[in-house]
């Protein structure tokens, strides 16, 4: 239980940075599209092409937060074999308070009293689970549903990618839902993988769960990548986790036999559902004020010179590190 918590917190932290390090790299490069007002940039719906994606993902930044992520794919994977899906997919969920964090340094965010309450929560979550969390199940489960999880991939991330090309700039939110279910089918294929222990490469290769791993793996990571391009990035990591910790755990649980303690079921219900609220939270309460209005042409009652961070040559700012136009 030790070894597999000490996992999920390096695959969180693994994340975390990369999330911040991939924000950084996908708004530069969507910065340099919008300069050379490229029409090649943007779908005819305004959402970025496949080619502004594969841009951003060729900037340094979105590069070292890509190899994090990997290495978080393999800290995750442990994990997801070492704990209960409710638990390690909270543990490693929580990235988003690590990307808060981070963003006071990286991206000089300032958070709010109710962004470090919400962090505060999501600790305090995160140790009634760890109370909580029994034995996790087995992953021996019949083949038609390793087939079922592979469908469910190649619809969750062919369909998502179909639907966001046609919303276009306005399905941050549902982009960012979607890549979630994706890292949640992809934590599930791990946990049932066959050929892992004892090894065998012919079981592993055979098994529809290594290639539903592939496809929600990738195609999460390119889904959250649009997510990061279009718009504020807070909303659609709320819906991040919601997708990735609510689906699993509660499959975790039905179809794979995950277990609290005995006499800790509340604990347990309660702990996840106040870190997904907390880890919510986080996300949502960095989302940037709506633009105020512009005033009227001789309005004398316009805010004074000097009010607002505007006033100290500083755009405000997202918790995602977006900066807000002034």
């Amino acid at each position: 239980m030790i070894i597999g918590l000490l996992t999920a917190v390096a695959a969180s932290a693994c994340y975390g940075t990369g999330s911040v390090l991939q924000a950084v790299g996908s708004r530069k490069s969507a910065r340099q599209e919008a300069a050379a007002a490229s029409s090649t940039g943007v779908t005819q719906h305004g959402g970025p092409s496949l080619s502004s994606t594969a841009k951003a993902a060729v900037t340094w930044e979105f590069m070292v937060g890509t190899v994090l992520d990997f290495i978080g794919f393999g800290l995750g994977a442990l994990a997801a074999r070492l704990l209960p899906l409710f638990l390690s997919q909270t543990v490693i969920s929580a990235n988003l308070v690590i990307t808060a964090v981070l963003s006071i340094k990286l991206l000089g965010i300032r958070l709010t009293r109710p962004e470090w309450a919400s962090i505060a929560v999501v600790c305090s979550a995160l140790v009634l689970l760890a109370t909580a969390a029994g034995p996790e199940g087995g992953g021996d489960t019949p083949i038609a549903g390793h087939w079922w999880l592979l469908a469910a991939s190649v619809a969750v991330i062919g369909g998502g990618t179909l639907i966001v090309r046609l919303l276009g700039a306005r399905a941050a939110i549902l982009a960012g839902l979607l890549s979630g279910l994706g890292f949640g089918a992809l934590g599930i294929g791990v946990r049932v993988l066959n050929g892992v222990d004892p090894f065998s490469l012919s079981s592993l290769l055979t098994d529809p769960a290594l290639y539903a791993i592939l496809v929600a793996g990738i195609g999460g990571m390119y889904l959250h990548t649009v997510a990061l391009q279009i718009g504020s990035v807070n909303g659609a990591t709320a819906a991040l986790v919601v997708g990735e910790t609510v689906v699993p755990g509660i499959l975790g649980v039905l179809w794979l036999g995950d277990s609290s303690r005995p006499g800790f079921a509340w604990v347990a219900v309660l702990g996840f559902v106040v870190a997904v609220a907390g880890a919510v939270a986080v996300a949502w309460l960095g989302e940037p004020e709506p633009e105020a209005a512009p005033a009227p042409a001789g309005d004398t009652q316009s805010s004074a010179p000097g009010d607002g961070p505007e006033s100290a040559g500083q755009p405000p700012h997202s918790l995602a590190g977006e900066r807000v136009p002034s």
